[in-house]
Order: C-alpha cells, then structure tokens, then sequence
C-alpha cells in the first residue's frame, strides 16, 4: 500500500485538520473533530446536515458552506458517523426553522441518522438519497444505494434553504429532486482502504466492475474492459430507461470520478454520455464534471442524470460557497 500517511489510525483526523485549516474561512471543526460546520451558521434558516463514511471526499465535508450544507458528520473510512455526532452537529447549526438530515441509502447511515432524529431537539425531517440504478440491493443497502446524486439534493435543497424555504418545503424539494434523478457507476481498480491495506476486491488487467458501489460494493457484473463509448452506452442506457424521461426533457448531467480517475477521462465520458443522452431526446442544458462522490483511489467514474425544471434550474444556478463548489 503506497498512500500519503503518517499512522493508519491518524489518517481522518490529520485530514480533517488539514481541511479545517485550508478553508478556515469557510468551516471550522466540531469538538473531538465529530463535524464540520459553517463557519458562521445562519440560524435564521433550515439548517442541512448531512454525513457518511470517509473515503469520498468531497462528499460531504467539501459541500458545507454557503447555499449548501450546514453541517457534515465524518465516519470513519467507509463507517457511518454515529448518533452523538449527528444529534452535536444539529445543535451546532440549528435554528427555530429546525434541521433536515440528507441520509444516503446504507443501512449504518440510516439507523444511525433515524437515532439522531429521535434525540435530537426541535423540529428535524429527513430525505433518504437513492439514486443508484444498478442493483437494487447490495452490501450496506436495503434497495437502491444513495450516491452522486446526493449532490444533486444538496446543492438544490441547500439553495432553497437559503431563500428562506421552510422545512416542509425543503423535504418536498428534496424528495422531488431524488425521484427524478439517476446513477451509474463503473470501476477500472479497486480501492485500498488505509486499515485493510489490501485493495477491497480483485479485478483482472482486462476487467471492469459495472454498476459498482462507492464503497467497492459489487455491480452488475464483472466484465471485459471496452472502449469508453461501450461503457458510457451500457450506463446511459440503463439511467434513460429507468427515468423514462418525455423526449424534450431537460436535464443536468454530473460526470463524477471515483478518485483515481485522470480528469481528461472524465471528460471523454462526459462527451460520449451527452452524445448518447441527446440522441436519446434529453436536452443536457447543466453540467458538472469532477472528482466530488469519491471512494479513495478507486480508479472509474459515475453517470448522474438530473431532470430539472424551471425552478430546481434556477436553484442549482443560484449561488453556492463551499470548499468543493463555488460559483
């Protein structure tokens, strides 16, 4: 294993420290590092907390700040965070508006989230992300997993939560944004988390993992490497007919890598995806191409379709302040 640490047990607090300290004007660290917050909460709002296992950086430390999350609660490496993280996180950063929990569809996050939920003071809500077409259940997840999507949700909610939207609205925001949005993911490697030291499953120099998870659960099926062109064709094709889109549909398309994938690949899949999704009849009138839902330094990418309206366009467009988004 050949990774940029000092001791394997330090890995997430030494990066954690590294982020606060980097974006110190966007952030700052929860007691005993349990989550990142807003530098300067707005407790005139609903306030978005979010959080998962580490590992998919920027995911979702890299999303908090203006017009998107409140707050994020760091697991360990592919761990979920744990109640008492979550519920300090919610008092960190809410207001009279209350708190919505954005929960990826994993078993650990879920439980623990629905706990927090419980204890936690105030109004509170939650929108479960499942966005993955390609398997219906696998390790960690009882039906579709949540994954590049979850972004989606975030950006689109956090921006309505700045407006001043009010929970209720928010959760049917939220909920409206996941129903019309779909994922796919391929993997080329594995990735090798730092405890294991050993990379998660084995691929041949020829094969592909195709529907993989962002935690190197199993896809689909293990294939033979193919050409991008092959490989977006199979993703797009799975992520049209499972949104059965009206042609004319517009539509955000997010080309996500999975954190050891060289930017110009990513956009050579961006480039076939469109092609295929307008010939499709879907009108690509948003993009977003980067490394955001990661899983270590699993080399693949993922294909997230977003239909947008008026209104989910104008709030994707509103402005946004984190670490990982700005414009």
């Amino acid at each position: 294993m050949k990774k940029f640490i000092n001791a394997v047990d330090n890995v997430l607090a030494e990066s954690l420290d590294g982020f606060a300290a980097a974006h110190a004007d966007l952030v700052a660290l929860g007691a005993e590092r349990k989550f990142v917050r807003r530098r300067e909460p707005n407790r005139n709002k609903v306030a978005l907390v979010s959080g998962g296992g580490s590992g998919h950086e920027p995911l979702h430390a890299g999303f908090v700040g203006h017009g998107m999350l409140d707050a994020a609660c760091p697991g360990r490496v592919f761990t979920s965070p744990t109640p008492d993280q979550i519920v300090e996180a919610a008092q960190a950063v809410a207001g009279d508006a209350g708190v919505l929990f954005i929960v990826k569809n994993y078993a650990g996050d879920r439980m623990n989230f629905e706990m927090a939920a419980e204890i936690a003071e105030g109004k509170t809500a939650t929108i479960v992300t499942d966005d993955d077409v390609a398997v219906e259940k696998s390790t960690y997840s009882i039906g579709r997993r949540g994954v590049a999507g979850t972004l989606i949700v975030e950006k689109i909610v956090g921006a309505a939560a700045e407006k001043g939207a009010d929970l209720a609205t928010c959760v049917a925001l939220g909920e409206r944004v996941n129903a019309r949005t779909r994922s796919m993911g391929v993997a080329r490697t594995s990735c090798t988390v730092p405890a294991a030291g050993t990379p998660t499953f084995a691929l041949g120099e020829d094969e592909m993992e195709m529907g993989v998870g962002i935690h190197g659960e199993p896809g689909r099926r293990r294939v033979k490497l193919a050409a991008a062109d092959a490989i977006a064709s199979e993703m797009t094709t799975a992520i049209a007919e499972d949104l059965a889109a009206p042609a004319g549909s517009e539509a955000l398309l997010l080309v996500n890598g999975f954190g050891g994938t060289p930017t110009i690949e990513l956009y050579l899949m961006y480039n076939a995806a469109r092609r295929m999704l307008e010939q499709r009849g879907l009108r690509i009138v948003r993009s977003l191409v980067g490394s955001y839902v990661t899983s270590l330094d699993m080399a693949g990418c993922s294909l997230t379709v977003s239909l947008l309206d008026a209104e989910t366009t104008a709030l994707w467009d509103a402005p946004v302040r984190t670490a990982a988004l700005k414009w």
